[in-house]
């Protein structure tokens, strides 16, 4: 009996060592990214937003809702009743010709979740673009809705600037940027997020990445200010190594807000006091919880927001591709759209690859959510 337990024992043992080593070798895979060191390190400890070896939100973030835990989330993720997470049906996209857009013409195409195209003031920009089909590294954990990869890589122009909001999985889709290497001209992210890049064989010298409250002027007309969000980073198990943010854009004949992931609080209204009005405004607007109500905002903090910031038009975005959250799939298009109704901001819902004209401020939408179960 004793030499059976102890055939046990070592057995256990055994399993747990080659899960250990399985799990080390796969965490040393290029894809989760590389840590800031030398001298963008050096520069990441001057900035007054990194403390104690990590970047801090301007107010007190916890991860998780006071009363909830890791477990209970856990718990619920896995064996809570799921409705409707996903989509029975396919989500209908088109297909706008990016490769042979007028030049003249002031467009913005949605992939789904954050990821839209945008070609103004002959500029062409890419938002945290996400087209491998997943959004995790293990990509059967998180795949994408079906009818949603509508655009691949050969799709995509040259782009001119390419927006990094934060390092998560839903917005920094390695695969993806590996392959759009060749296109990007210039990237402009969050301080410490270009450690991932140059790790990743990017040319340092089209990296921009700043602090919070930075004015970057990029080509003529043309100047970005980083701004605060209310969220987090963290490709691994190290979070806060890299700034997470939002951008306000302007052009020689507009003003964007480029939104990352972010709680809801009292930046929103400072940035539209600093920078409003915008006339468009993308907020992320999916993948809530009440377990997490400090890192991603609900339907009815969207649209605060968005008054906050002064926005003439608002496009909800972070949905119809991912399963990140417990939610229904449509209910974060279903609840701003409910909402909305007694605000009457004017909402822009494209389907995925749906040509926005950005300069046509009466143009309009279906609500397409409604016909898909």
């Amino acid at each position: 009996m004793k030499k059976v337990f102890q055939r046990v024992m070592i057995t256990i043992l055994i399993l747990i060592v080659g899960l250990f080593i399985s799990a080390f070798i796969f965490m040393r895979q290029s894809q989760f990214g590389r840590m800031p060191s030398g001298d963008r390190l050096e520069r990441i400890k001057k900035s007054p937003h990194y403390k104690d070896g990590s970047f801090k939100n301007l107010s007190h973030t916890p991860d998780l809702t006071e009363g909830a835990s890791y477990y209970s989330v856990l718990k619920e993720f896995i064996f809570g009743e799921k409705k409707r997470v996903k989509p029975t049906d396919t989500i209908p996209s088109t297909k706008t010709n990016l490769l042979n857009l007028d030049p003249k013409d002031d467009v913005l195409v949605w992939f789904g979740h954050s990821s839209y195209f945008i070609q103004i003031d002959g500029k062409k920009i890419l938002v945290d673009p996400v087209m491998s089909g997943a959004a995790s590294p293990i990509s059967f954990t998180t795949p994408s809705f079906l009818g949603t990869d509508t655009y691949a890589i050969d799709d995509l122009p040259e782009i001119d600037y390419l927006f990094i909001s934060h390092d998560h999985w839903d917005h920094v889709d390695y695969p993806t940027l590996l392959k759009l290497k060749p296109k990007i001209k210039k990237i402009i992210t969050g301080l410490g997020t270009g450690e991932h890049f140059e790790y990743w064989g990017f040319d340092k010298n089209i990296i921009i990445e700043e602090d919070w409250n930075t004015e970057i002027k990029l080509d003529s007309g043309f100047v970005v200010n980083s701004v605060p969000a209310r969220h987090f980073s963290g490709r691994a198990f190290s979070r806060n190594k890299a700034l997470w943010t939002s951008f306000v854009l302007q052009t020689p004949t507009s003003k964007i807000f480029i939104g990352g992931d972010s709680g809801y609080d009292t930046h929103f209204a400072e940035i539209g006091k600093n920078f409003g009005p915008f006339d468009l405004v993308m907020l992320e607007n999916g993948q809530y919880d009440k377990s997490w109500k400090y890192i991603h905002m609900q339907p009815d903090e969207v649209l605060q927001a968005a008054k906050d910031l002064q926005a003439k038009r608002l496009f909800p975005v972070h949905s119809s591709k991912f399963a990140l959250a417990n939610h229904a799939w449509d209910d974060p298009l279903k609840r701003i759209t409910e909402y909305n109704r007694s605000i009457g901001l004017p909402l822009v819902t494209p389907i995925i690859g749906e040509r926005v004209n950005l300069k046509d401020s009466a143009q309009t939408f279906s609500q397409w959510w409604e016909e898909i179960r």
